[in-house]
């Protein structure tokens, strides 16, 4: 049984996601005409690079709470399903919000809330159940 499949692969996506957004910027700066290393002038350059910035600014947070709350929670499920479903849920959260976003920076409140709750239950999960094994000694 891969134990760890699911996270990895959730992990990994969640890299592909980023480098997506990376690629987003580029063609942003080609639509727009704005060298590197300007990171500011056009509004679609403006917005692709937030989403970009602010997804490398969630990873810090994402990843390791991913990885810990699949590794304290392993033993009631083994193969990483749950975590890695929650995983995919931050994923879809920053993929809207970096969509939105790109439409119009109203619109991505939505997947804002999506992945900051994503993060918020594997961040949680990991520190309540690291205390639980804590005590329970």
């Amino acid at each position: 049984m891969q134990t760890h499949a699911y996270v990895t692969i959730v992990t990994l996506v969640a890299l592909l996601v980023y480098f997506w957004m990376g690629i987003r910027v580029g063609g942003a700066r080609r639509v727009s005409g704005i060298a590197a290393p300007a990171m500011t002038g056009h509004p679609a350059l403006d917005r692709a690079v937030r989403a970009h910035a602010n997804t490398l600014e969630w990873l810090p947070i994402f990843l390791p709470s991913l990885w810990l709350c699949h590794l304290f929670w392993q033993p009631q499920d083994p193969t990483g399903v749950v975590v890695a479903a929650i995983g995919l849920v931050w994923i879809i959260g920053r993929v809207l919000y970096a969509l939105g976003y790109a439409a119009d920076p109203a619109k991505r409140a939505m997947g804002f809330y999506i992945q900051s709750l994503a993060a918020a239950v594997l961040l949680f999960g990991a520190l309540g159940k690291a205390v639980m094994v804590l005590v329970a000694g």
